[in-house]
């Protein structure tokens, strides 16, 4: 019951004259001649600006892609990416939809991940880039007038939008948020290895992976070790710790004890998850 006063709605019935008896069958024949949904199609493609466009009005909303994580469950969803970014909440809401995602969330950088496209890129739990692919991460923008004391109250303002993002980056790469804060005041363009030598993006799309650019000596292993601790299911912040463990403190350095024991237990513990 409504708590407000509301004026009744009466209706009368409509005359039999004008109501509309559905045939029985009609039902079932529609049903059986309307197209059928792919069940195994769990994938969204992101191909356009990030937020509703105002020339256009098209764009890519959190609302569409709330919508099409509704339909698809708790399956492992794959997100084609292809954006130059756009509105930065936007970014931000789909970034937290398919981080909280039941499924594993498949990103691939199809041709570029910039700006605020390429937050949502972080939301993989693994990432695949092309080759030809870019990520680009910047400052975040605002357009702003006033006097001198409105332009420093807008740019202390967006102080809090770029340290959230310089720590995403910092947390996806494994470097700390100070190298990734100047990443970002240099507005930097990766492309797919530097995105992967970087960090960024895991590997390459399967169709650049059959001829693979890898890096050499202690960085070969390093990366062919969490690329094998991957195949395992192991997150990827715990293959950060494990790799870190085994690689030790600062070279040259004196041999410490507990570090010596620290690298043996690394040592057991990758040897155990992969013959798991």
């Amino acid at each position: 019951m409504s708590l407000r006063a509301l004026p009744e709605l009466k209706a009368r019935k409509l005359p039999d004259v004008c109501a509309f008896h559905l045939d029985d069958g009609a039902i079932d024949r529609f049903e059986a001649l309307a197209p059928k949904a792919d069940a195994s199609d769990a994938t969204i493609s992101i191909l356009d600006v990030i937020g509703q466009d105002f020339w256009t009005g098209e764009g890519v909303t959190s609302k569409r892609i709330s919508a099409a994580l509704r339909n698809i469950g708790e399956r492992d969803v794959v997100v084609n990416l292809n954006s130059p970014g756009g509105d930065f909440f936007e970014g931000v809401a789909i970034y937290n939809m398919l981080r909280q995602h039941k499924g594993k969330v498949t990103v691939n950088i199809l041709g570029l991940a910039a700006s605020a496209a390429s937050v949502i890129a972080m939301a993989g739990d693994e990432v695949l880039i092309g080759k030809a692919g870019f990520v680009m991460i910047h400052n975040a923008w605002v357009v702003a007038v006033g006097n001198r004391h409105d332009l420093i109250e807008a740019a202390e303002t967006m102080e809090p939008f770029d340290d959230a993002m310089a720590a995403l980056y910092a947390d996806r790469a494994g470097v700390e948020r100070g190298e990734a804060a100047a990443w970002m005041d240099a507005e930097t363009w990766f492309n797919g290895e530097d995105a992967v030598t970087a960090g960024l993006a895991d590997a390459f799309l399967p169709g650049d992976a059959a001829v693979p650019t890898e890096p050499k000596g202690p960085a070969k292993a390093e990366r062919r070790t969490e690329n094998a601790l991957m195949r395992t299911g192991m997150p990827r912040n715990e293959r950060r710790s494990l790799i870190a463990a085994l690689k030790g403190g600062t070279p040259g350095a004196a041999p410490d004890a507990t570090q010596d024991a620290g690298i043996v237990a690394a040592l057991r513990q990758l040897s155990a998850t992969l013959r798991s």
